[in-house]
């Protein structure tokens, strides 16, 4: 190629005498002694400060150097939410829906706080949403200490807590369910409404209460085993119950189902009759009482009436010292002054002595009863018999 026609290339001097232009370079100033006492000063600083935050963290976090102190704190139900997650099964054979329940860990972290548990909301935040902490909790009341890390907190508010509050509640023969779930929530296991809604609407698979029919609460009335409980405070309405019933459950024994079966009775019928004479004596009668029933219901003398006044007592908003002529003529199920038979289920929640009274009942030719002022029931087989005896007491 002709070297006229040779395209410079850039930067290429022009002419072999003349300069090329260059920009001058600037020299790197030297940092004085007082600036790198100063940048010293500065990194040395801001690393105290993020150890000692660290450490000031870590001490929350592990509950290192601090103060002793324990606190109850209680976890509602409101707070939780239920949703339904696909998840893999364990075996490996696909997925399935599960329903997973979920702490509102705002609320948790502002109680925790506020409690004295914790010291640094946001690095509680920080672990809970690290170890999922939301899906670990459990509704109820725990005792929680300063020498709990992070990780035991957690642990000690979930299912299998070693820390959730326990009582032991009796529930005496003869209590109303309306009596049980008011004496539940006094003793903080639980509130009325909750326990009123579980006995009314949730399904319970016991045998004795196949034919009863959802959407009352009443379905359960009598056969809440009167005992000695422990519950957790703030514990499942569901589970509470299904205490109650598994212990009614196991208390009827084979025999006494296949007792019950030779009478021709249900053991529906026998918990209606065993809430009545509960509700009646609490002494040594309860047989000579069932056997009163049992007469009056199968007796033309009676029209099958049992005109006990304690089932009046049960349809009446509250309990009264004495009936009154107006009260006897309500016009309820529950009224046997009004309608024959059996009321329309049971009036308390009886006990075994009860119970094993309506299986087997004295023998005996009974058709009334009074409580005499020597506070005796007295037994009558003759209608003016009774009528002298109730005429002479003051």
């Amino acid at each position: 190629m002709d070297e006229k026609n040779r395209k410079r290339a850039p930067g290429r001097e022009e002419s072999e005498g003349s300069r090329v232009a260059r920009r001058p370079v600037k020299k790197k100033k030297k940092m004085t002694a007082f600036g790198v006492l100063l940048y010293l000063t500065f990194v040395i600083g801001v690393s105290a400060i993020l150890a000692t935050l660290g450490w000031i963290w870590a001490n929350d976090i592990f509950a290192l150097n601090k103060e002793p102190h324990s606190a109850v704190v209680t976890l509602p139900e409101e707070i939780f939410t239920t949703k339904e997650v696909k998840t893999e099964r364990e075996d490996g054979s696909g997925t399935e829906v599960k329903k997973v329940s979920y702490a509102d860990m705002d609320y948790v972290v502002d109680l925790l706080k506020k409690e004295g548990i914790i010291e640094h909301k946001l690095i509680f935040r920080l672990y809970a949403a690290v170890s999922n902490a939301d899906q670990k909790l459990t509704p109820g009341t725990y005792e929680l200490d300063t020498d709990m890390d992070y990780r035991a907190i957690v642990i000690n508010m979930g299912l299998r807590s070693s820390s959730r509050m326990t009582v032991k509640v009796t529930i005496p023969e003869g209590y109303t369910m309306k009596q049980i779930f008011e004496l539940l929530e006094e003793k903080r296991v639980s509130t009325v409404e909750k326990l009123s809604s579980q006995a009314a609407n949730y399904d319970y698979r016991f045998s004795f209460l196949e034919n009863i029919p959802l959407g009352d609460p009443k379905r359960l009335e009598g056969y809440l085993f009167p005992d000695t409980y422990e519950f957790y405070l703030g514990e499942d309405p569901k589970t509470i119950l299904n205490k109650m019933l598994v212990n009614f459950d196991n208390r009827l024994t084979e025999e006494l189902r296949a007792d019950i079966e030779k009478r021709g009775l249900t053991i529906h019928d026998i918990v209606v009759i065993a809430s009545m004479i509960e509700k009646e004596t609490d002494g040594e009668d309860q047989k000579k009482i069932a056997s009163v029933i049992f007469n009056r219901l199968n007796s033309d003398k009676t029209g099958g009436k049992l005109e006990i006044d304690a089932t009046i007592q049960y349809a009446l908003p509250e309990r009264k010292e004495k009936l009154s002529l107006e009260d006897l003529k309500i016009d309820s199920p529950y009224n046997t002054y009004l309608y024959p038979g059996l009321p329309a289920g049971p009036i308390a929640n009886p006990g075994m002595a009860a119970i094993r009274g309506a299986v087997y009942p004295e023998k005996s030719k009974n058709f009334w009863y009074i409580l005499g002022d020597d506070k005796v029931h007295h037994f009558f087989s003759s209608y003016d018999s009774f009528i002298q005896y109730k005429n002479s007491l003051n």
